[in-house]
């Protein structure tokens, strides 16, 4: 069953035929919302709000464990995750990324389920933090839509909530980032720990901090009126995508 995860601008799903809620307790406490078992494109799927069904909880304290852990144990077997994210080098505001790479820049966040005392250590491999198989389907998906999904991109993820000087996107720009978000991580590390294979659907609402119209500032107003309209083309690709990772109901696992 395909798991998505929504970030801001996508706190529900319009296109989600709902069949029940369910609110999970895990051993790293509570989910940010209840998980919403459904079908789009008559496949079942779960959704979660990243930041709550109200759009409260901020970036960094958003509980990735619980949220991941709580999708696992309740039957997801890949993970489609949707984030906002400002373009450094990539795209313009409205267009959608499928990245391939990622940085991390956090701190200071539960980033792992492997964190010693009674448990053994365990490295997880993560040279390539999305799944390839599983960005092939969202790349043909988008064709058969006709939506235009750029192939491939960096994330740098950050911690937020504020917003990044200019300064800290050129020394990302240098590093080799050209998105920056700030929910790409831990998320994708521990999707991989749970062997859950996991993509990003990333919709850029903004030049980042000195680029393009973000040159002085950038504009909350501006971000809005985006993700009004660039979330319109993600529903639209998830009905795409969703057969193609989905089996049908009552399909043997």
């Amino acid at each position: 069953m395909l798991a998505i995860i929504g970030g801001s601008g996508l706190t529900r799903l319009s296109t989600l035929a709902v069949a029940h809620r369910e609110v999970v307790r895990t051993p790293y406490g509570e989910p940010s919302s209840a998980l919403v078992f459904g079908q789009i494109a008559e496949r079942d799927v779960v959704f979660i709000a990243r930041h709550g069904h109200g759009h409260t909880i901020p970036p960094h304290r958003v509980n990735y464990r619980a949220n991941l852990w709580a999708l696992k144990n309740r039957g997801a077997s890949a993970l489609l995750a949707v984030a906002s994210v400002g373009g450094i080098r990539a795209g313009a505001p409205g267009d959608l990324v499928l990245p391939h790479q990622l940085i991390d820049y956090t701190h200071n966040r539960e980033s792992t389920y492997f964190d010693g005392g009674d448990h053994r250590v365990v490295h997880v491999d993560f040279t390539h933090p999305y799944t390839p198989a599983l960005r092939e389907k969202c790349l043909a998906a988008a064709r058969s839509a006709g939506i235009a999904l750029a192939d491939g991109g960096v994330y740098g993820a950050v911690s937020g909530p504020r917003l990044e000087t200019a300064a800290e996107i050129d020394r990302m720009d240098r590093d080799g980032a050209t998105l920056v978000g700030m929910t790409g991580m831990p998320e994708a590390a521990l999707a991989r720990e749970l062997s859950l294979p996991y993509v990003a659907i990333a919709v850029i609402v903004n030049h980042a901090a000195g680029r393009g119209e973000s040159s002085h500032h950038v504009s909350m107003e501006g971000i809005a009126r985006v993700l009004e309209t660039a979330m319109e083309k993600v529903r639209a690709l998830l009905e795409h995508v969703t057969p193609l990772i989905s089996d049908p109901p009552g399909a043997s696992p």
